[in-house]
C-alpha cells in the first residue's frame, strides 16, 4: 500500500515533522504544536538528526492508524469526540500516557470509566495498571468484585489466568477484602441500628415516667386517658406493655421471667445514661442503681458503661439529624418520687 498523506490543517505553515504509523500512513504535523502539548514529543523533535536536510520523523507503531490520527488531532484542537473514545479509548489512553498528554489522559480515563463492561473490564484493568491510572484501576476492581461470576466466564479473564497469575492473585485478594469490608459495614449498621433503638427506648422510658402515655404514667400526676396509639415513639406501646407486666408479674427477675429481666436491663441502662444524681429522676430504680455503682464495682460495669456511651452517641447523632425546630420542641418535665410506685396503670 502506497503511503498516504493526511492533511491536518491547511491554514498552518508547511509541516516540518512527519508521524509514521504501523500501516505506512504518513501524518504531517508542526513541531512547535507537538512540542507544546507533549514533553516526550518535544524531546524526540529536538534530538539530533544525521543530516540537517533530512526530515524529522516520529514513529508511532502498535496502535491503529485512526487512533494515531485522533491523537494528533487532539494535540491541535484539545478535543476528542465520543465516537473516538468509543472506538479508540484504550489506544488513546496508552498514547496519552506514553507521550504525557495529561489532558487527553484524563479524558480517556473518564470515558473508559463510563464504558466499563464485564467483557472489557479485564483488558481495561491491565491497561490502567500500565498507564498509572489508579481511579480507573479501582473502578475496574470494584466492577470485578461485583460481577465476578460474569467476568470469570469471559475470554479476557481466561487469558489473564493463564498469563498473569500475580494479577489474578491481586484481584482475588481485593474481592476477599471487599467482601470483608461489606460484612463489617453491614455489622456496623446493624449495631448502630440497635444502639439507636435503645436510645429511643431510653427517651420513651423518660416520656412515660415524666409525662405519661396511653396506659402508663406518673403515679402522682393526672394522665389523659387517650386510647389512640402514641405517635411520638415507635416503641412506646410495646414498652408500656412491658412496664405493666413488670409491675404485676409475680416471678420477677429472680423467678426467671424473661420479660421482667428485659425491663430490669432497661432500667439499669437508663441509670448509666442518666445525668440526674440528686434523686430528681422519675425513672424507677435510677438512683438505686447509681448508688449501687458507687458502692460496688461489678465486673460487668465496664460493658454497661461502654453500652451507655454508644447509646448516648446514637442519641446525639439522631438529634443532629432532626430539624432545629423539632429539637427545640423536645423538652422534659422534672419530677420526684422514684421507684416502682412512680407508675400508674390506667
Amino acid at each position: 500500500m502506497a503511503p498516504q498523506t493526511i492533511s491536518i490543517l491547511n491554514l498552518l505553515p508547511e509541516p516540518d515533522v512527519f508521524i509514521h504509523t504501523s500501516h505506512g500512513t504518513r501524518i504531517p504535523a508542526h513541531a512547535p504544536i507537538l512540542a507544546s502539548m507533549s514533553p516526550v514529543l518535544e524531546n524526540l523533535i529536538d534530538r539530533p538528526r544525521k543530516h540537517r536536510s533530512s526530515e524529522r520523523i516520529i514513529q508511532i507503531h502498535g496502535v491503529p492508524c485512526d487512533a494515531v490520527t485522533a491523537f494528533v488531532r487532539f494535540l491541535y484542537s484539545s478535543r476528542c469526540t465520543e465516537e473516538e473514545i468509543d472506538q479508540y479509548g484504550m489506544h488513546l489512553l496508552a498514547l496519552s500516557h506514553v507521550y504525557m498528554v495529561q489532558q487527553l489522559k484524563q479524558r480517556c480515563i473518564k470515558g473508559l470509566t463510563h464504558r466499563l463492561t464485564t467483557e472489557s473490564v479485564v483488558d481495561v484493568l491491565q491497561l490502567a495498571r500500565l498507564c498509572d491510572a489508579p481511579d480507573l484501576h479501582l473502578r475496574c476492581m470494584k466492577l470485578l468484585a461485583k460481577n465476578f461470576k460474569a467476568v470469570e466466564a469471559t475470554e479476557g479473564w481466561k487469558f489473564l489466568v493463564k498469563h498473569d497469575p500475580w494479577l489474578e492473585l491481586d484481584i482475588l485478594r481485593f474481592i476477599d477484602e471487599h467482601e470483608t469490608r461489606k460484612k463489617k459495614s453491614r455489622r456496623y449498621r446493624m449495631e448502630q441500628g440497635i444502639y439507636a433503638e435503645l436510645s429511643e427506648a431510653m427517651e420513651c422510658l423518660e416520656h412515660i415516667c415524666y409525662e405519661g402515655c396511653t396506659h402508663v404514667g406518673p403515679y402522682d400526676a393526672e394522665v389523659k386517658r387517650e386510647r389512640t396509639p402514641c405517635g411520638r415513639f415507635a416503641t412506646c406501646q410495646g414498652l408500656q406493655v412491658l412496664i405493666r407486666h413488670f409491675a404485676t408479674c409475680e416471678k420477677k427477675v429472680r423467678g426467671g421471667c424473661v420479660r421482667c429481666k428485659r425491663m430490669w436491663q432497661l432500667f439499669r441502662l437508663h441509670s448509666y445514661v442518666c445525668h440526674d444524681t440528686d434523686s430528681s429522676c422519675k425513672v424507677p430504680f435510677c438512683r438505686q442503681f447509681q448508688l449501687r455503682m458507687q458502692q460496688e464495682k461489678r465486673k460487668d460495669d465496664a460493658k454497661w458503661k461502654l453500652l451507655a456511651r454508644k447509646v448516648a452517641s446514637a442519641k446525639v447523632m439522631s438529634s443532629l439529624s432532626l430539624p432545629k425546630r423539632k429539637r427545640d420542641e423536645e423538652t422534659r418535665v422534672t419530677m420526684d418520687n422514684p421507684g416502682i410506685r412512680s407508675f400508674k396503670l390506667l
